[in-house]
């Protein structure tokens, strides 16, 4: 099996999307955005990190890699794909969080994060977004209103740089699913963050 999926034209803009902790690159979220985006003709990369690959060829679970593992194995993608052309990065949850690590990169034009973990669940203390203040590049932060990782009521407190743009998709969780009363469907939220993150994927692009 393959380490990566590709998907999309050659011409046109390039995602590169990493996966979050706990499921890899054929996660059915991972599917959905990614099939979102290239119905909006953007090109989109999938892969998988080096625990995942080996989740993958031999069945066992494993934590995540640590950082410095982790970016990498993320930075040998952005340069086998960016191919010398800065590119927009970002990923889900972790994956996220790691591209954002990455924005000071010379080939990265902008970052995507969905479900940013600003902290384990039930933890606002391990804080993880510190670096979030200093970032020059533009950042897209696609949010449920009532993830664990950050609610939206939790922002007011959170020190984004001025280059960081956050959007809620209503009601949603982590992975932006809705609660049944809430009047939203979890395609529907999916379907809206796709449209957020689109347009900001083409913005990026044109003010290179």
């Amino acid at each position: 099996m393959s380490n990566w999926i590709v998907e999309g034209e050659q011409d046109w803009p390039l995602f590169i999307f990493a996966h979050g902790a706990g499921a890899g690159m054929e996660h059915d979220f991972m599917q959905s955005v990614s099939a979102g985006l290239v119905a909006k003709q953007i090109r989109v990369a999938r892969f998988n990190f080096p625990y995942m690959v080996k989740r993958a060829e031999d069945g066992k679970k494993r934590p995540p890699d640590r950082a410095p593992k982790l970016l990498e194995a993320y930075l040998e993608v952005i340069t086998h794909f960016a191919q010398n052309k800065p590119v927009v990065i970002g990923g889900k949850s972790m994956g996220g969080r790691m591209a954002s690590l990455l924005a000071g990169e010379p080939l990265v034009a902008g970052v995507a994060c969905l479900g940013y973990p600003f902290h384990p669940p039930g933890k606002p203390e391990n804080y993880k977004g510190e670096h979030l203040a200093s970032l020059d590049k533009p950042c897209l932060i696609l949010q449920g209103e009532r993830d664990t990782f950050g609610k939206k009521e939790e922002f007011a407190d959170f020190a984004l740089s001025d280059s960081v743009r956050v959007s809620f998709v209503p009601g949603g969780d982590h992975s932006f699913k809705p609660r049944k009363r809430s009047g939203f469907t979890e395609a529907q939220n999916i379907a809206s963050a796709v449209d957020s993150l689109s347009q900001f994927i083409f913005e990026v692009y044109d003010a290179k």
